[in-house]
């Protein structure tokens, strides 16, 4: 670190968190509060840069990927979602598995690295649906990996079968999951919970769930969606449980922030956080979870040029192509449908950085032909 860069951050009261940032340490929940009171938010980026830089020098990582939202028919009705409607419900849709394969490729018939796939917990659709979904799906798109289903719908699909979410997690990987996706977890505080999404799993079943499916070899992304009800203290209770999470079982591969959207959705917030606020999250974030290795700046939510600017307050991933994605639209996202291979590349060296084509699980795709 500079000696500007410390002399400034001692003047703002991070000298601890320095120390522990220079020397590799874990930060504490008290410095984690320094960080979002601090007035300087480019100091707090600077700091989150060092660590990520530490990780993965100049890479920013992205990927070739399809998302797939296969229903937006949905038994909990939280209070955020402007995607979930009811069965019958006016614009409510539910894909079949034909449809799905229809998706499944890029434009120009491309098989992706990444089929991302989510949706709503139907309260019909069984679990065998989504068994004949992973391997159709690994039919028509060979090589592909398969990062589907929330740790929520995981369990609706326990749920529904009378079954545990070990064994849901069990049968879907014989199947052909490759990953879970970190949907679901919002903010784990249960006051706040109730809340927001009063019907959804709660937090300590969604930590569980996550767990189960590490211990059977099944890594996982995990997420906060902040900026609508919650407090700084609830953002850090939220990483510090998904930081002990990782002790534990150490299967999280990338941390997302998601930034509420404030639009068509009845919770009754006006406003989104700040883009100033978007980056102080994401700087502290990266710099309270050391044990997960990534950090996405997600495009989607952020819109590409605060995502650019995240890249230098921790962030080393961007997600990818994408292609066709509501649940963020929906709530009023304004980010383009998609981005190409060439559009996200310069992206990523045009904010000084070098592009690291990826697979869903963090794996070098380099050696593909993107186009």
């Amino acid at each position: 670190m500079n000696d500007w860069l410390s002399r400034r951050c001692r003047a703002l009261d991070l000298g601890q968190a320095v120390d522990k940032v220079e020397a590799g340490e874990r930060l504490s929940l008290e410095d984690g509060e320094r960080l979002f009171a601090c007035p300087d938010v480019t100091a707090v980026g600077a700091l989150a840069h060092q660590a990520r830089t530490r990780l993965h020098g100049d890479r920013v990582h992205y990927v070739l990927n399809r998302h797939i939202n296969y229903t937006n028919v949905c038994v909990n009705g939280c209070l955020f979602c402007a995607y979930s409607r009811k069965a019958g419900q006016k614009g409510a849709f539910e894909l079949s598995i034909e449809d799905m394969r229809a998706k499944a490729l890029l434009p120009g018939g491309r098989v992706p690295a990444e089929i991302h796939v989510v949706g709503g917990c139907h309260p019909d659709l069984p679990l065998s649906f989504f068994e004949d979904a992973l391997r159709s799906l690994s039919e028509v798109a060979p090589g592909s990996e398969l990062k589907c289903f929330t740790a929520v719908e995981i369990a609706h699909f326990a749920k529904l079968e009378g079954i545990d979410t070990r064994e849901v997690l069990s049968r879907l990987k014989d199947a052909g999951l490759a990953m879970l996706p970190g949907g679901g977890a919002e903010i784990f505080d249960p006051e706040i919970r109730a809340g927001i999404c009063p019907e959804k799993l709660g937090a300590d079943d969604w930590l569980r769930i996550h767990g189960e499916a590490h211990e059977l070899g099944l890594k996982t992304n995990c997420t906060m969606l902040y900026g609508h009800k919650e407090t700084t203290a609830h953002r850090l209770d939220h990483l510090d449980r998904l930081r002990r999470q990782q002790d534990a079982t150490g299967g999280f591969l990338c941390f997302i922030p998601l930034s509420f959207q404030a639009r068509n959705n009845p919770l009754g917030v006006k406003h989104g956080p700040t883009g100033v606020e978007d980056l102080r999250t994401l700087a502290v974030s990266r710099l309270l979870l050391d044990n997960i290795p990534h950090v996405k700046a997600y495009w989607v939510m952020l819109g590409v040029k605060l995502a650019q600017t995240a890249l230098y307050f921790g962030a080393d991933d961007l997600d990818g192509t994408v292609v066709e994605e509501k649940i963020g639209h929906m709530a009023g996202a304004e980010s383009e449908d998609a981005l190409s291979v060439d559009e996200l590349e310069a992206m990523i060296r045009g904010a000084g950085f070098t592009p690291a084509r990826r697979g869903a699980l963090f794996t070098s795709r380099e050696d593909e032909n993107a186009e």
